[in-house]
């Protein structure tokens, strides 16, 4: 486990839901309201190293996420996302999927969602 890792040693206080596998906690930069984090307790950095219990406890993570999102903001949808790999944009190299509640109008036209990472290519209707 890395010294200068922030996923590593997680105050007790910013943890909304764990298991024996992850974490959830609010994203400290939230890009839409209820902007949750799931990070995995064993440092690594790919989702593509995860043991198949991980994976499992990352899918019940999403569900629980989802549900505290609805509970206490009314999203009227979602964006799951991981940015696997330098080149993917990851700058925290110990894996967490984001999960981004999106609100209707928080995007003069969302369709295509995270297509739009490349926006030449994103329209594809």
């Amino acid at each position: 486990m890395p010294e200068d890792c922030p996923f590593c040693e997680l105050a007790a206080d910013r943890v909304l839901w764990s298991d024996d596998h992850v974490r959830v906690v609010a994203d400290g930069f939230p890009v839409t309201p209820g902007h949750m984090l799931i990070i995995t307790r064993r440092h690594v950095g790919s989702y593509f190293q995860t043991t198949d219990a991980e994976r499992a406890s990352i899918a019940a993570a999403l569900d629980a996420a989802k549900g505290l999102a609805e509970q206490d903001f009314q999203p009227d949808g979602f964006n799951i996302g991981i940015n696997d790999g330098p080149a993917a944009g990851q700058t925290v190299p110990h894996l967490h999927v984001h999960l981004m509640p999106r609100y209707a109008g928080d995007a003069e036209d969302p369709r295509g969602g995270v297509r739009w990472l490349f926006p030449q290519t994103a329209r594809y209707w």
